[in-house]
Parts: C-alpha cells; sequence; structure tokens
C-alpha cells in the first residue's frame, strides 16, 4: 500500500458517517435509499460518503437496472488493515498475529 492508498482509506474510514455506512452494507447488499433510512440522512449526502468509499475501493458498485448497490468489500478492508500494519508496526505481536493468519 502507497501513501496515497493509505490516505485514502484513513479519509474513507474516518468519518463516523462512513463507519456507520460501513457496518450497514457489510453482510450484503443495500441501494443508496436503504442506507439513507439507515444511517438518517439524504441520499444525496450518502451518494457522496459512497463515492469517497468506492474511490478508495471499500466498497463495490452493482448496477441492476435503474438501482445502484453498494456492498463492503472486505478483502480490501482486511488488505488495508493489513497493509497498514506492516508499514506502520512491523515489529509488533499483533502484526505478526495477522500475518501468520492471513
Amino acid at each position: 500500500m502507497n501513501s496515497k492508498q493509505a490516505a485514502a482509506f484513513g479519509k474513507a474510514v474516518g468519518d463516523v458517517t462512513r463507519y456507520a455506512i460501513l457496518r450497514n452494507c457489510c453482510s450484503e447488499k443495500r441501494s443508496v435509499g436503504d442506507i439513507a433510512e439507515h444511517v438518517k440522512l439524504r441520499q444525496p449526502t450518502v451518494t457522496h460518503h459512497m463515492s469517497i468509499l468506492t474511490e478508495a475501493g471499500l466498497v463495490t458498485r452493482e448496477q441492476e437496472g435503474k438501482q445502484v448497490y453498494y456492498r463492503v468489500n472486505q478483502e480490501a478492508v482486511v488488505n488495508c488493515c493489513g497493509q497498514l500494519l506492516l508499514a506502520l508496526a512491523p515489529d509488533q505481536k499483533a502484526t505478526q498475529a495477522v500475518c501468520d493468519c492471513c
């Protein structure tokens, strides 16, 4: 992970609203309307946050007709977290545990 990718990841997950959105679409795909209803925001606001999450590679976007669905890209989240640990604390026990696990 380069510094630009690390910054995009940090920006994406470092916002309370985006954290709530990620939690909402972690296990199944959700439409912007579904997400907006759950996090109690207007759809344009959710769309803005989804573009940041998509740009960071943390969610996938799937279009079905006129409806767009989002789902957390769990592999990318795990990869980003692991890469951050390797970059920031390569010699720590926690980093080694993650590396051994995955």
